[in-house]
């Protein structure tokens, strides 16, 4: 698939609206995610700003973005509550702008904007990790007893996802010390949230890695950060139940070694292989020695997240076709002795999508997606593209699990990344592949 991305020309800087792109991106991570309105509003006009600079020509990605807003607001008008399609609206507009102001960056902009991606992932990363190190409320959630690292998007699920969509970025990129580092903090950062969909997330995306780029190749760019992540996660879960004392010293010692196992591992030579097998070994260990305060986590049940479902097929057998319309759909299922539960997202957003917009928004949806994976299919050929497709890949995939389409720095960074994998339209001449 090519050399390593990394033989960077002089001077290299990022165009205007690519920078106004990450600008929304950087903006929506300190914003709660961009889920609340004053996120939602920052993110979307600095996106805006940076389509209407860089004018890129409309493509079938722009047209099934515009049919799929324009149908949410065809919906809300039918229910009468058009400002309730906005959200769905504005989604649309945020990632299909940020997949057009990114396909116009050339090689090497591209190369500086992965690497960026990179870098805000591993902040995201660390600072999850430090917030249940020292109990940090603000960035962490509770959940069935365990502390999970939110940082300050609040939200574990979707720091998950962004982190590793960031790190199949990292993995391509040329290696150096700060790129081990970082891949190595978004590894960890991943397993400090205890998302079981980022996990099987970010294995989707290596998958994808090892069919695209190589699999000897992507075996020895993953294994160094995965199995320091493993010594920093493995001394972090003394510390991640609630009911217990917090473990600074053991989790600060088990990151240090982490860090070091992710850089000094490359370079065993002959020995690389035992050193990862004891390693493996003994993250196999501390998993076990904790397995009863992981239970919920190592367990594929989720019984809010059943009955939510049960509840959205519901709504959908009622209105398949054009469904309830945006923002109604509301979960209602029996929560045993507890009596009724209601969820606001079903978190899987396909079937949210069906519920509220049924399934002709659905199909638009998927036009999306369809446009999105031809068109980078068409841009293929580099390491920094399968890069990008495996980051695509585990957006999509992690969609099917929680509700990540509802915030803005999910849509932004799979905009991003999306975009580095399309064609170069800076020229015009060619629109992704899609016209």
């Amino acid at each position: 698939m090519g050399d390593l991305v990394g033989a960077r020309r002089e001077s290299v800087a990022l165009p205007v609206p690519v920078l106004l792109v990450v600008a929304a991106f950087a903006a929506a991570v300190v914003a709660q995610g961009g889920y609340y309105l004053p996120g939602r509003v920052l993110s979307g006009l600095l996106v805006g700003m940076a389509v209407a600079l860089a004018r890129p020509r409309p493509n079938l990605l722009a047209v099934f973005g515009g049919a799929f807003a324009l149908w949410a607001v065809v919906r809300g008008l039918l229910e009468g509550d058009v400002l309730s399609a906005v959200p769905a609206a504005a989604a649309a507009g945020v990632f299909v702008g940020a997949v057009l102001v990114a396909a116009q960056a050339d090689s090497a902009e591209r190369e500086l904007l992965a690497t960026v991606v990179v870098g805000v992932g591993a902040l995201i990363g660390f600072t999850g990790w430090v917030a249940v190190v020292f109990r940090i409320p603000s960035w962490t959630t509770v959940a069935e007893g365990l502390l999970r690292a939110a940082s300050t998007l609040t939200y574990p699920n979707a720091a998950a996802a962004v982190m590793a969509a960031a790190a199949m970025l990292a993995l391509v990129l040329r290696p150096s010390l700060l790129m081990s580092v970082m891949a190595f903090l978004l590894c960890t950062g991943i397993g400090a949230t205890m998302s079981r969909a980022g996990v099987i997330a970010l294995a989707a995306g290596l998958l994808v890695l090892c069919v695209f780029s190589g699999f000897k190749k992507t075996v020895v760019a993953a294994t160094p950060p995965l199995l320091g992540a493993v010594v920093a996660v493995g001394a972090l879960l003394p510390t991640m139940r609630v009911a217990d004392e917090p473990q600074a010293l053991i989790a600060v010692t088990g990151l240090v070694l982490g860090a070091l196992v992710a850089l000094g591992l490359p370079r065993l030579g002959r020995f690389v292989v035992p050193v990862a097998v004891l390693v493996a070994a003994g993250g196999a260990v501390a998993a076990w020695a904790f397995s009863d305060r992981l239970a919920t986590r190592v367990s594929f049940s989720s019984p809010d997240r059943a009955g939510a479902t049960e509840a959205a097929l519901d709504l959908v057998a009622k209105a398949p076709l054009f469904g309830v319309g945006p923002g109604n759909g509301s979960f209602f299922f029996n929560w045993g002795n507890a009596g009724t539960r209601v969820m606001r997202y079903v978190h899987n957003e396909y079937l949210q999508v069906l519920v509220e917009l049924g399934a002709v928004g659905l199909l638009l949806a998927l036009g999306v997606v369809a446009a999105v994976l031809i068109a980078m299919w068409r841009g293929r050929g580099t390491s920094l593209w399968a890069g990008a497709m495996a980051a695509v890949v585990v957006v999509l995939v992690h969609s099917g699990f929680d509700f990540l389409w509802h915030l803005p720095v999910v849509l932004v960074v799979a905009g991003l990344c999306a975009g580095l994998g399309f064609p170069s339209t800076r020229d015009g001449s060619l629109m992704g592949g899609t016209e």
